[in-house]
């Protein structure tokens, strides 16, 4: 039987986004291979084991939770709204805005390859990687 890092088995298996959110569920305790809770990313399992995730989060990073929070204690409606995340880095803000009813927002980040797949792959989602928020200009998003 095949054996593979368990961050990596839980992103091919589609039960996380990224392996950044599968890593961080693992740490947390959130993932049991057979019925045992493993802590360790890196950990070998057999690609057949019997993998529970306790709870599937509701966005890609913890970030969105944080803004959904400030969303509804500030009352804030995003229907149909362009929204900017600045610093988008695993993509949480950008995937909370998406799932309150934005209609595009611009992500800006100056690493790259860190937004998870599915946001990347959103048409309402429009990726600068490798750019300095502060240096902006309005020719970067209209020019």
């Amino acid at each position: 039987m095949a054996k593979q890092r368990l961050d990596t088995l839980l992103v091919d298996l589609n039960l996380c986004p990224s392996r950044q959110q599968a890593q961080r569920l693992i740490r947390a305790g959130e993932v049991k291979v057979n019925d045992q809770i493993i802590d360790k990313p890196g950990t070998e399992v057999h690609t057949s084991a019997k993998i529970q995730l306790q709870e599937k989060p509701p966005y890609v990073s913890r970030g969105g939770e944080k803004l959904e929070k400030a969303l509804k204690v500030f009352k804030i409606a995003l229907e149909g709204r362009i929204c900017l995340d600045g610093g988008i880095s695993t993509g949480g803000f950008t995937d909370c805005l998406l799932q309150a009813g934005a209609k595009r927002v611009y992500g800006v980040d100056v690493g790259y390859g860190q937004v998870a797949w599915n946001l990347r792959q959103d048409q309402r989602v429009i990726l600068r990687e490798r750019t300095n928020f502060r240096y902006l200009t309005y020719a970067d998003f209209y020019g």
